[in-house]
């Protein structure tokens, strides 16, 4: 009974999340009270609900802190400029050559992607690369694919979303997802050059190479906004490349907490870009939306975790999965969590996989004898895919940029994303990261 229990409240999660009944953060603040509640009243279990879910908010509060001043940095980078020379080299690199275009826009889209936001990424990379495609008489439908896949890559970093929302469930150290999903990003980052030198080939002999003068590379350049140029700190880009650099140089060698990192770089990088005060509250106000929507939900998935733990719904619903599972597939776990995170990040949303699904595929995963970490970089292995969702909402953001169709779109698309997933798991068995056999 406290299996089904558990089960229900996953369940009626999702289904009001992908109904768009509920936000996230409403719903896993709010439902696991709820079924606790009715447990209690019904016999099934008795303990201190309050103090479960303080208990189990305390566990993600070093996450969302962390995520908080990750976001606010690396979107005040942005509002200064700090990607404008590397879409501007890109753009003079790639010129009128379509193998040099299709390589360009997978390098930018990878560096713009370190800020962490899809929506940006997508604005960045298309408003840059969509003239010269059309210029060239290119296919959108390549742009649009390389933009994405290169991103999902990029996206695992921990201020990207997914890794976040993993770390809070599984309660690992940042320092070893990082020093871990390094090599996983690195070769899949390689394999999708190699794929745009393939798909350049292709194009450069269809199109030929066109030449194209300095007043079109000008033209193409140019930022006409006025709001924009009235953010924009060129003069400062340098420092503040060095500042965002060195964030995850110190990320990666864990020393300091993380948390403390980006709260000092986004200091830095008001102090440094905004100096006066009205500046600061408006750069401070307008990116706020994001950050406080997205740690909201962090601290909720605490309340989520804590009651599931305390409630036993989570080890109940662990022992049943073990049923399921044939003994002798018990091996294989890690590599029975990287797929079911494939379909489990299509077809849900990162909060419903991630809050919902994984604290229960994790206390099965222990109970076979991997450790939390083996199963968090396992659970990230179906982020090659989660980007070509209809349930990613800027999706329609570069779709709609492009002009191409969702249909012929992910069928491209979900080619290379074979080849990431493939390049991910390969790497997490060769380093041990996630073993695909655990003797």
């Amino acid at each position: 009974m406290i299996a089904f229990m558990g089960y229900s409240l996953i369940i009626v999660f999702m289904m009001l999340i992908m109904m768009k009944k509920t936000s996230p953060f409403a719903g896993l603040a709010f439902l696991p009270v709820i079924w606790a509640v009715v447990g209690q009243l019904v016999g099934l279990w008795e303990f201190d609900i309050g103090q479960a879910a303080l208990d189990g908010l305390m566990t993600t509060a070093k996450t969302g802190i962390m995520l908080f001043f990750a976001i606010y940095m690396f979107s005040l980078m942005i509002d200064a400029g700090l990607f404008d020379p590397l879409s501007n080299l890109m753009i003079r690199y790639a010129k009128g050559d379509p193998l040099k275009v299709m390589l360009a826009t997978v390098a930018l889209s990878a560096g713009v992607s370190l800020n962490g936001d899809g929506t940006t990424t997508m604005i960045i990379v298309c408003t840059a690369f969509i003239p010269i495609y059309k210029h060239l008489n290119m296919k959108m439908l390549d742009l649009a694919v390389l933009t994405m896949t290169s991103h999902s890559i990029i996206n695992l970093l921990p201020w990207g979303g997914p890794t976040a929302r993993a770390i809070a469930v599984m309660g690992v150290n940042e320092s070893e997802v990082m020093r871990g999903l390094v090599p996983m990003m690195v070769v899949a980052l390689i394999y999708m050059f190699v794929v745009a030198y393939m798909m350049g080939r292709k194009e450069r002999q269809r199109l030929g190479v066109i030449k194209l003068s300095s007043q079109e590379l000008d033209s193409i350049m140019e930022i006409t906004d006025p709001e924009v140029l009235e953010i924009r700190r060129p003069q400062n880009v340098w420092i503040n490349a060095l500042i965002a650099l060195t964030a995850i140089g110190l990320l990666v060698w864990g020393g300091i907490p993380s948390a403390i990192i980006f709260m000092i770089g986004t200091v830095l990088t008001l102090l440094i870009n905004y100096p006066s005060v009205k500046e600061q509250k408006a750069r401070i106000d307008g990116n706020a939306a994001e950050a406080n929507q997205v740690v909201m939900t962090v601290f909720a998935a605490g309340v989520f975790m804590g009651i599931l733990q305390a409630s036993g719904m989570s080890d109940a619903i662990a022992h049943s999965l073990l049923n399921i599972i044939p003994a002798s597939w018990s091996h294989f776990y890690g590599l029975i969590v990287a797929c079911l995170s494939v379909p489990g990040t299509y077809f849900l949303n990162n909060d419903a996989f991630y809050y919902g699904v994984m604290p229960v595929l994790a206390e099965a995963g222990v109970t076979s004898g991997f450790t939390p970490l083996q199963l968090t970089f396992a659970s990230l292995m179906g982020q090659a895919f989660h980007l070509l969702s209809p349930l990613v909402p800027f999706v329609y953001v570069l779709l709609g940029m492009t002009d191409v169709e969702m249909g012929p779109w992910q069928k491209k698309a979900g080619l290379i994303s074979i080849g990431i997933f493939l390049m991910y798991v390969i790497v997490g068995a060769v380093l041990g990261l996630m073993p695909i056999y655990l003797s």
